[in-house]
């Protein structure tokens, strides 16, 4: 379990989170959204470790991140976006490293690079950005830590490869697992993250299941747009609307048009969801 009670962070003057609250627990893929500079990044650097909290703020598996005790840091992994490029070939990756992780399964690394069509022999200085990316995130989910911390790990990718990213990472998680997947890219990953997470500049601004974000709003398509929307856009086949759903439609969630209409209209989703808030 993961808890953030009360989180301030600064860089500097420059404030990036004010008594920031939420609350993760096992068995969830969590999408971490929310525009670049409000703190999508720091956040997860915090619960690795990574950068300074107070004990009393962030709580990991019941340890404080900062003090990086080898237990802790034997069952998280954090993968940012540009990884290092490390001496050696990849299979020296999971040979060298995966030995601090109890829950590392050589045969689960060498089967994921077979997947993404990356060979153990080639060296990571000979690999494309993109086929570097696809040798971590094989590396990174055969740790089989209890927490995986990913920083937009679909940029890079092509689109064969986000496809199959997609389904790996949906046949991993497991009752026994936390994933939270940083990313701004929202269509690439929109039918595998749930629970939702919007941040702004002042906090959270949802924090919700995709049941219970169908349960308040729908997305529909129609020839003309409705003045009470939410979040309207043109498209080829007409409006792409997100409503306030008064009629109980049960919709498919369209992750980039409620990420618009949660930032255009942050008040009405805070007095409709602050129920479900950090459950």
């Amino acid at each position: 379990m993961i808890q953030i009670n009360d989180l301030s962070f600064s860089y500097g003057r420059n404030k990036v989170f004010d008594r920031l609250t939420l609350s993760l627990e096992k068995g969830n893929i969590y999408g971490l959204l929310g525009q670049n500079g409000v703190g999508k990044t720091t956040l997860l650097k915090i619960m690795a470790g990574l950068l300074k909290s107070e004990q009393a703020a962030c709580r990991v598996n019941g340890f404080h991140p900062y003090k990086r005790k080898p237990v802790f840091l034997a069952d998280i992994y954090y993968l940012p976006e540009e990884p290092a490029c490390p001496p050696g070939t990849v299979g020296e990756l999971g040979k060298n490293y995966g030995i601090f992780y109890p829950g590392f399964k050589k045969e689960k690394f060498y089967s994921l690079l077979d997947r993404f069509e990356v060979k153990p022999e080639k060296r990571f200085k000979d690999l494309s950005a993109g086929q570097q990316k696809k040798a971590y995130i094989s590396y990174a989910l055969s740790l089989n830590t209890g927490i995986l911390l990913l920083d937009e790990p679909s940029n890079g990718l092509d689109i064969p490869s986000k496809a199959l990213f997609r389904s790996i990472v949906a046949g991993h998680i497991n009752e026994e697992h936390i994933m939270v997947i940083s990313t701004h890219q929202v269509r690439d990953l929109e039918h595998l993250i749930d629970p939702v997470i919007i941040l702004d500049n002042k906090g959270v601004l949802l924090h919700a299941t995709v049941q219970k974000i169908t349960e308040k709003v729908c997305f529909v398509t129609k020839s003309d747009s409705d003045p009470d929307a939410l979040y309207s856009e043109e498209t080829p086949l007409g409006y792409a609307m997100v409503i306030a759903n008064t009629c109980g439609l049960d919709t498919k969630v369209n992750l980039e048009a409620l990420f618009n209409a949660v930032l255009t209209h942050k008040e009405w989703f805070d007095e409709n969801f602050k129920e479900f808030d950090h459950e």
